[in-house]
């Protein structure tokens, strides 16, 4: 079985500010073993650059469809790119 590992940049829209989307997808992506960021962005969208195993990456997109009790996401765009290893952890930044 290959594990293969890969990068993704995700831009979540919707009510994702102020509801804790931030700290859940971090505590999301920290189980699921992934590293990266994720942030507020200007317009109330929220960016996320996750790294890790490509099975994982796909569970965490899931997640990030519905995100924490309160969001309420519309939509999730999602660009994948090669795995740099650059990341040690999942921060909020």
């Amino acid at each position: 079985f290959n594990f293969i590992k890969k990068q993704i940049v995700l831009k979540i829209r919707g009510n994702v500010q102020g509801v804790f989307f931030r700290n859940s997808s971090r505590i999301k992506a920290r189980e699921l073993g992934l590293f990266g960021w994720v942030r507020n962005d200007m317009g109330g969208t929220v960016s996320i650059l996750a790294e890790g195993e490509d099975t994982d990456l796909r569970s965490f997109i899931e997640w990030c469809k519905y995100g924490s009790s309160d969001a309420s996401v519309e939509k999730v765009d999602v660009v994948w790119h090669e795995y740099t290893g650059e990341f040690d952890d999942f921060q909020i930044k």
